[in-house]
C-alpha cells in the first residue's frame, strides 16, 4: 500500500443539504452517463479529459486526487497513463457505484479508490497529494474561491493541479451556435437518448454555464487560482470555446 493511503480508511460524510442541486441532478444519470457524455458532446468530452490529464501525468505524481470524479473517468485515465495511485471523491453515491464498476472492469481497483465526499470539505490532511484534478465542479459550489483554497490545501508545494470545465465560446458566431445547441438541441437529444432525466440535464446546462461565467469570467477564475496559492496558472479553451482546461502548480 502507498504510505499515504492510510487516509482511505476515513469515511467521508457529506453534510445534509450540501450541494443538493448537484446530487439531485446526477443521481439518476450513471446508467447512461459514460455513453451519453460522449455522444452529446460529439466526442469532445474525451478529448478535453485527455488534455487535462496530460498536465497531471507529465509531472509524474505518485498520488493524485480526482475531485468530482463521477464515474471515475479521470481516475481511469490518470491510472492508465501514469504509475500514480488515484483517489476519487464525489458527492453522488450512484455515480461512485458506477465508477467502482468501471474500475473493476478495467482491473484497476488496486490503484484507484473512490470515496463519498465534498470538494469544500475534503477529508484529507494538508499537502497529502502530488497532483489533483477536478472536473465540471465550480458551477456546483456556493463559493468557488473557498473551494479552490480547499483544493490547494491538500496538494503538496510544487504539486500540479488541472481542471476541466465547460466554457462559453468567445466568438459571437460560435457563441450563437452554442446557445442554440445547448438550449434547444441538447435537451431534445437528451430526451431522445436518455429520457426525462437527461432532458432535465440538457435544459439546465446552457443557462447554468452562461450564468456562471457572467458572475465569474475567465479573468476572475485565473486570479482565483492565484489567490488560492497556485502559481504558473494557464488556461486553454478547446473546441472553439466549448471546453476549458486550466492548470497550475501549488506554490511553496
Amino acid at each position: 500500500m502507498h504510505p499515504r493511503l492510510w487516509l482511505l480508511t476515513v469515511k467521508a460524510q457529506v453534510p445534509g443539504g450540501a450541494n443538493r442541486l448537484a446530487r439531485d441532478l446526477f443521481t439518476p444519470l450513471p446508467r447512461h452517463y459514460d455513453r451519453l457524455a460522449e455522444i452529446l458532446s460529439f466526442g469532445q468530452n474525451r478529448r478535453w479529459r485527455a488534455e487535462m490529464v496530460a498536465h497531471i501525468v507529465e509531472a509524474a505524481p505518485e498520488l493524485v486526487l480526482s475531485v468530482a470524479c463521477g464515474t471515475a473517468g479521470e481516475c481511469l485515465a490518470i491510472a492508465r497513463r501514469s504509475g500514480a495511485r488515484v483517489v476519487g471523491v464525489d458527492l453522488t453515491e450512484a455515480m461512485l457505484r458506477r465508477g467502482r464498476d468501471n474500475l473493476a472492469r478495467a482491473g484497476l481497483v488496486q490503484r484507484a479508490h473512490l470515496l463519498l465526499g465534498q470538494a469544500e470539505r475534503l477529508p484529507f490532511p494538508d499537502a497529502t497529494f502530488d497532483g489533483l484534478s477536478f472536473t465540471y465542479l465550480l458551477r456546483y459550489v456556493e463559493d468557488p474561491q473557498a473551494t479552490l483554497e480547499e483544493l490547494a490545501r491538500v496538494i503538496r508545494p510544487g504539486g500540479v493541479a488541472a481542471s476541466l470545465e465547460f466554457f462559453v465560446p468567445p466568438s459571437p458566431l460560435w457563441r450563437a451556435a452554442w446557445g442554440v445547441y445547448t438550449r434547444a438541441a441538447l435537451p431534445a437529444a437528451g430526451m431522445l437518448l436518455g429520457g426525462r432525466d437527461w432532458y432535465d440535464v440538457g435544459r439546465f446546462l446552457g443557462p447554468s454555464i452562461s450564468s456562471h461565467y457572467r458572475r465569474y469570467p475567465l479573468d476572475w477564475v485565473l486570479k482565483a487560482w492565484e489567490r488560492a496559492g497556485f502559481i504558473s496558472v494557464s488556461a486553454r479553451p478547446l473546441s472553439l470555446g466549448g471546453g476549458l482546461v486550466m492548470w497550475g502548480r501549488r506554490g511553496g
